[in-house]
């Protein structure tokens, strides 16, 4: 029987889907426009080849190992940030965690805009770590003055995607030629275009004030600072780095290297002079913002691993810390290596100890990474749960490598999470709370076989 008047459900794109494209989109644009990426792209594609000849991969997202796990950009209002969550919502990414970078002396604090659902990760894990501008972080009040007016003069994003985020929220999902456009419209918001909105000479006030001020408030909009595919073997790649003649950062950032491996390294190449031409002149000058990293993940550690992780960190930085210039790299790393012995690296141990989060799973079903433990007089494999965040002092320490060896940091401010929340418009969701909720589905799941 026909049914008059009753509108057919449109076939949306899933979240997911969009989030693929958008990622695969990025990375060809950013290829194009920083060539020594596509470099690095190929040595952490070797990098993970040779290590997968000898070894198997027991983490969900095996199949997307060598493509970008995460970009960055930095945001100048919060109307800027607010409207950026609502497009990353549309694929599937939700603000995680705050990061105060203040405390370091670069002036933003951060979350990452990622998908949260464990289904959603292991179709495509790609975040965007988000940075807004802190304004009061600029001492010099006329300066603070002329930066929060350009800010508020600037549209980052397109009408059309302005347009397709409001349509996707109204009617709850984006068909695949939206889907489509969308993508489009919103890389724009992420494109280098080498053109400042300010004249040269404001340029280098905001550059003398701190270089990541006039990377962000200087041009049309938060064009992309990086992105990051993951490696099995971080070390492996920094050398491979250095062989091909990339500026590889001196130190890796994160916990040493260890046969469990935890929570996050990364390091990076330096960034790159770009040309830029400013409104006064014709003429070019050099711009260093953009470059390119790769991460080694590890396991996610509860609260109890993560206090213990920060107090060992912080106790390496109290008895050295890292050089800029890299002159005192291996002293550094074998401080760490010897500091973090406090540190278990078994599988079990860690489980023992209430450091890490684990899947559980049946004994039969152990892979190479598992390791079998009793629980409630039941026998189960458990697994490393992959971490999906980042740490505040690594985040700081790449930032800071990027910004140019000789850039001074002096200015700090005090964590700030309830006006980064109110700019943003929702609060941030606890990254704890995910890894757990992780954890005891797949007890119950497995306890129920």
């Amino acid at each position: 029987m026909l049914v008059i008047g009753l509108k057919p459900m449109p076939n949306f794109v899933s979240p997911d889907t969009i989030r693929s494209h958008f990622s695969s989109a990025m990375s060809q644009m950013y290829r194009a426009e920083v060539p020594a990426y596509g470099d690095l792209i190929d040595i952490v594609k070797q990098t993970n080849q040779d290590i997968l000849a000898h070894h198997s991969m027991a983490d969900e997202d095996s199949a997307r190992l060598s493509e970008e796990r995460h970009g960055a950009i930095r945001v100048g209002t919060a109307d800027e940030l607010a409207m950026i969550g609502r497009i990353f919502k549309i694929m599937g990414m939700y603000p995680v965690s705050y990061y105060d970078l203040g405390s370091a002396g670069i002036p933003v604090h951060s979350t990452a805009f990622r998908p949260i659902e464990r289904d959603a990760l292991a179709q495509n894990p790609f975040r965007v770590f988000t940075s807004l501008l802190r304004l009061e972080m600029i001492e010099d009040e006329e300066l603070r003055h002329s930066a929060e007016e350009l800010l508020q003069s600037r549209q980052i994003f397109t009408s059309q995607a302005i347009m397709l985020t409001n349509k996707a929220e109204e009617e709850g999902g984006l068909t695949k030629s939206d889907a489509d456009s969308f993508v489009s419209e919103v890389l724009e918001t992420f494109r280098w275009t080498g053109k400042a909105r300010v004249n040269e000479a404001l340029y280098q006030k905001l550059h003398d004030a701190h270089r990541l001020i006039a990377d962000v408030v200087s041009f049309t909009g938060p064009h992309i600072n990086h992105l990051t595919p993951r490696t099995l073997d971080i070390d492996t790649a920094q050398r491979a780095m250095i062989d091909s003649n990339l500026p590889a950062k001196a130190v890796i950032e994160g916990p040493p290297a260890r046969h469990c491996p935890i929570l996050l390294r990364q390091t990076s190449f330096k960034a790159l002079k770009e040309d830029v031409t400013f409104l006064d002149s014709d003429g070019l000058s050099g711009h260093t913002a953009r470059f390119g990293e790769i991460e080694q993940r590890g396991i996610a550690l509860t609260p109890k691993g993560r206090a213990l992780y920060d107090s060992l960190l912080n106790k390496v930085r109290a008895t050295i810390t890292p050089a800029a210039d890299g002159s005192n790299a291996d002293a550094y790393q074998q401080a760490l290596s010897d500091i973090f012995t406090a540190f278990p690296d078994e599988w079990a141990q860690l489980h023992e100890d209430g450091l890490a989060y684990f899947r559980f799973d049946a004994p039969e079903c152990a892979k190479d990474d598992s390791a079998i433990i009793t629980k409630d007089g039941q026998q189960l494999a458990i697994t490393p749960i992959i971490y999906e965040d980042f740490l505040p002092v690594s985040a700081a320490g790449i930032f800071q490598s990027n910004l140019g060896d000789d850039a001074t940091q002096t200015h700090h401010a005090t964590a700030s999470k309830t006006a980064f929340e109110q700019a943003l418009g929702t609060p941030v969701i606890d990254e704890f709370a995910l890894y757990q909720s992780i954890q005891d589905d797949s007890l119950r799941s497995a306890s129920s076989r």
